[in-house]
């Protein structure tokens, strides 16, 4: 059976792959590619791009936020995979391979996609404006056996950049890489 992994790491480097033994050993003993970017070069459009092969005018996805023009304002970070129009890299997997199992962690447009596992993170936002941090799975059964296992999903460690201090570790380190190098599978 060919196993396919694909890690989005935003910013690396070759030059920055070096200090990075594990991942680096994930490179050496399978396939690695530079990737270009698209305009604009946000995660929305970026990701979308990579999992269609189709530029923004392609897929949809033309920032990190939507003008919602029924309710006059800008609504940022929306989830749902229907957003994103194009066939998926999956979807083509797929068609030439009838059973093909994905798991989807971590990449945008997660919510409502046609695969097998989706875990991403999906903070709750309260009335009072208080956001807690939380994540999105698919099976709903995941988030409570992934919770109970690695804890509550390290929302504010996750995105960066943030600066480090006794109440928060820094954003975008150690903990969220932990809690997603231990999710089981």
């Amino acid at each position: 059976m060919t196993k396919l992994l694909v890690l989005d790491v935003v910013g690396l480097t070759p030059r920055l792959l070096a200090h990075m033994p594990r991942l680096r050993a994930v490179a050496a003993n399978g396939f690695r590619a530079e990737l270009g970017t698209v305009l604009p070069a946000v995660t929305c459009p970026a990701q979308s791009t990579f999992l269609t092969g189709l530029p923004p005018s392609g897929h949809g996805i033309v920032g990190n936020g939507w003008y919602f023009r029924d309710l006059g304002e800008v609504l940022l970070w929306r989830q749902h995979n229907a957003l994103v129009g194009g066939e998926k890299v999956w979807q083509a997997a797929r068609r030439d391979r009838p059973g093909f199992t994905v798991a989807n962690v971590c990449w945008w447009y997660a919510m409502g996609a046609d695969v097998d596992w989706t875990v991403t993170p999906r903070p709750i936002y309260r009335a009072d404006g208080r956001k807690d941090p939380d994540c999105y799975t698919d099976p709903p059964g995941l988030h409570d056996e992934l919770t109970a296992k690695l804890g509550t999903f390290p929302l504010f460690s996750y995105w960066g950049p943030g600066r480090a201090s006794r109440r928060r570790p820094g954003s975008a380190g150690p903990p969220s890489t932990s809690w997603l190098s231990t999710t089981p599978t």
